[in-house]
């Protein structure tokens, strides 16, 4: 069922900016996915997400209107900052079947081009192809990535598990029309489903095709799965494709109102991505070139810093830099001006003072970029 509501407001601007998707400003256009997945945790209590999860969408009529309002520079006490738009994604795909008849989307990128913001666009539809004349300019301008999320490669998977969207082969297929075309493309591989599709050898599988598609970069999650509507139902589909899974869920999922696994299960399945990654050598993390010239001062040191963090502990390594990170994120300053004393910062000792240094002065880090190369 289509409800039309009235919005207040679309655009989001975050706290910092996610250094997983990259984006500094957010938008939702629908409430909602028809997409259906069935590990999706859009359909928890949590999100507030009306009707019947999977079938009933509210599509806000008015989206284009307000987003128009809110990036008035007329309305603006003090300009955007510079950073990554991020259309799509979360709980509510912005190319969902009901975009052929709404063009939010479509349109929202013709404001985003408009305002000049580089974007972010992120679905399981390829019915994005169909704005990549607007995508190309964005791109020409600023910047455009275009990333696709999975839960495999497999059709066959696919078509149980994800029943409302185009097969993996067609998605792949999609990345590689976006590589074509000039347009930065990469994959969130998230989630993966426990003991479906984060088994060793289904995980080579999607990472050599995705791989060979030339996505330029392979982000990796294990899943969650938050009591009540999610996992009630995510079971229902579970046990349709081999109901002796899930005693061994139950060994992994403990009770939780997050719906975390247990953390030996994620870092166990993180390991076994990570050496395949390593094989493939496809980053794990949105490659510098594609962000280092679009974000300002701090943001580009916080993602670094967040990047390094994250890389260090796929090895099991302890790490200060996600503390120095935040603490960047939050001063109101360049952190330039404070050059000469970056020590004072939390989680900044001497070597992570000396990567903030090369940073502001190179625009990158020579420890990262071993990392990434690893």
């Amino acid at each position: 069922m289509i409800k039309e509501i009235q919005a207040k407001s679309i655009l989001r601007k975050h706290k910092k900016v996610d250094s997983w998707f990259l984006s500094k400003y957010g938008m939702n256009l629908y409430r909602g996915c028809t997409h259906n997945c069935a590990y999706c945790d859009g359909r928890a209590e949590g999100y507030y997400v009306s009707g019947e999860f999977g079938r009933d969408i509210e599509v806000k009529i008015n989206a284009i209107e307000i987003l128009k309002k809110e990036l008035s520079p007329v309305r603006k006490r003090t300009p955007f900052e510079k950073g990554f738009a991020m259309v799509g994604g979360g709980v509510c795909d912005g190319y969902q079947p009901i975009e052929a008849k709404y063009e939010l989307s479509r349109k929202t990128l013709e404001i985003v081009r408009d305002h000049n913001f580089p974007v972010h666009l992120l679905t399981k539809s390829t019915l994005i192809k169909r704005d990549v004349d607007i995508i190309s300019q964005i791109n020409k301008q600023n910047r455009a990535i275009v990333s696709f999320s999975f839960s495999s490669c497999s059709d066959a998977i696919s078509k149980v598990f994800e029943p409302g969207i185009r097969p993996p082969s067609e998605r792949l297929e999609t990345i590689r029309f976006f590589k074509d075309h000039g347009i930065a493309s990469g994959v969130f591989l998230m989630p993966v489903i426990p003991y479906v599709t984060d088994l060793a050898e289904v995980l080579e599988e999607s990472v050599a095709k995705i791989k060979e598609a030339g996505a330029d970069f392979i982000i990796f999650s294990g899943m969650t799965l938050k009591p009540g509507r999610q996992q009630d139902y995510f079971y229902n589909v579970l046990d349709s494709y081999d109901p002796q899974l899930k005693q061994q869920y139950e060994q992994i999922y403990p009770p939780s109102q997050w719906g975390g696994a247990k953390e030996e299960y994620y870092n166990a399945i993180s390991h076994v991505f990570h050496a395949i990654a390593r094989k493939y050598k496809i980053p794990v993390r949105i490659p510098l070139v594609l962000f280092k010239d679009i974000l300002k001062e701090n943001d580009l040191v916080m993602v670094i810093l967040e990047h390094i963090d994250y890389l260090l502990k796929s090895r099991g390594e302890r790490t200060p830099y996600g503390f120095a990170a935040y603490s960047v994120s939050q001063l109101k300053e360049p952190v330039s001006l404070m050059a000469n004393s970056l020590t004072s910062l939390k989680g900044v000792g001497s070597a992570t003072e000396k990567i903030i240094l090369e940073i502001l002065k190179t625009g990158s880090s020579s420890y990262y970029e071993k990392l990434m190369n690893a």
